[in-house]
């Protein structure tokens, strides 16, 4: 992974607060371990919901229950994606996040797919099919999978064998369970699973819907397992919470790293860029259901949320406190003024892309070769996002921080690598 680095060290001044600024460190630090705090509660809020709606698509499947569940994913997605402004900079969230949204993966470990998707040299498991397999063999080792639990999901499939692409939990899991593939590449429909996926006895397609309604039972109910710890590191007397705060000064390094690599590396070229560069779905965020339109606009909207100490909450409320957005404004008003107005930038742009989707063109029909509307849609974002990082580095400037490091991207650094 290339990274781009704005400094060799750290300045050993500490800064604190003078008359010229107009917020402290701390209070900032306070501020975003508050928003952490209430979106990791949105999200456990709204994964219990997708518990709920699961429970009642399992207990008695049908088109309705089928589309409940799919809705209440979505709105999952919502809270969850905003937090993922929190990571690069939280060691915590970071050691964390691979088991909520891990992407992309090979859907075959998991349950049936089409036949001419279901290998992948570089993986023996892609076409394990568990669902389907009650007993398998793993690194030499016989496997009991005929109860599907949490803990088998966690402690033996995700990422089995060490590798990235056997994603077994999180909310992608998830979304192919209720959604299935979207075999229709860049053309338009999402996936398409029946709610007779879930049918016990006669009725039942694509076989074992016992093991396949249990296996997303399981994976929901670790998926609220995961966000019920993480809501706990970011409480009162929280892990993460006491990181960020013990040091505010090292509290705004890791606001302003979070912000500079999801921006730059994660957001404008692995979930972007490099997918509008290989005319690739299957690099889409969340292919299975084609939302993934939503997930770049929250993506966004979550550093945003950082920068200006200001988060919306799923019941309508506003938390709000000293921002990071003023501690710059105190140091340097032109860099603040310039970043606030790139960020405003990149919303814009990213709403063009929703607002696209939700016309009728999905992202992965942006991503069609020939695509010259789509293809100016993606990458006038990406372009945006791309901006106002070196606007992030310029705040890191402003506050005489140093030594923050942005995670990079092929696609972005060294575009000719992304064919090798």
């Amino acid at each position: 992974m290339f990274r781009r680095f704005l400094a060799a060290s750290l300045m050993t001044t500490a800064l604190t607060a003078t008359p010229l600024l107009a917020a402290e460190p701390a209070g900032v630090v306070k501020t975003y371990a508050d928003i952490a705090a209430a979106t990791y509660e949105d999200s456990l809020t709204t994964a219990r919901a997708l518990q709920a709606a699961v429970e009642a698509l399992v207990a008695m499947p049908s088109e309705q229950t089928l589309t409940t569940a799919r809705g209440a994913w979505l709105a999952a997605r919502i809270p969850y994606q905003q937090s993922e402004a929190y990571r690069f900079g939280n060691p915590i969230v970071d050691d964390w996040e691979g088991k909520v949204n891990a992407w992309p993966l090979d859907e075959g470990l998991i349950d049936y797919v089409a036949a001419d998707t279901a290998t992948n040299e570089e993986n023996a498991l892609a076409a394990l099919n568990v669902i389907a397999t009650p007993k398998f063999t793993l690194s030499g080792t016989e496997i009991d999978a005929t109860a599907i639990t949490p803990d088998l999901i966690s402690e033996t499939l995700h990422e089995a064998d060490g590798i990235e692409a056997n994603v077994a939990s999180g909310y992608h899991a998830i979304e192919f369970l209720l959604w299935g593939q979207d075999l229709n590449g860049t053309a338009p429909g999402a996936g398409d699973r029946p709610h007779t996926d879930y049918v016990q006895g006669e009725g039942c397609t694509g076989g074992n819907c016992d093991r396949r309604a249990a296996y997303l039972v399981a994976a929901t109910d670790l998926l609220v397992s995961d966000l019920e710890f993480m809501a706990a590191q970011w409480a009162e007397g929280g892990e993460a919470r006491t990181a960020v705060t013990a040091d505010p000064q090292a509290g705004l390094m890791a606001m302003l790293t979070g912000m500079g690599s999801l921006s730059y590396g994660e957001q404008a070229g692995e979930r972007m860029k490099l997918g509008l560069m290989l005319n690739d779905p299957e690099e889409e965020h969340d292919c299975f259901s084609d939302n993934t339109h939503n997930s770049h606009y929250y993506d966004g909207l979550g550093i945003r949320n950082v920068y200006l100490g200001s988060y919306t909450r799923v019941d309508g409320t506003t938390l709000s406190g000293p921002s990071l957005s003023e501690l710059v404004a105190g140091a340097d008003p032109a860099v603040d003024a310039q970043l606030k107005a790139e960020l405003d930038a990149t919303m814009a742009a990213l709403a063009a892309i929703k607002d696209a989707a939700e016309r009728g063109t999905a992202y992965d029909q942006m991503l069609a070769p020939g695509n010259k509307e789509g293809e100016a849609l993606i990458m006038a974002a990406v372009d945006a996002l791309v901006t106002q990082t070196a606007s992030i580095e310029r705040a890191v400037a402003a506050l005489g921080l140093s030594k923050i490091e942005f995670e990079g991207s092929d696609s972005l650094d060294n575009p000719s690598a992304v064919f090798q």
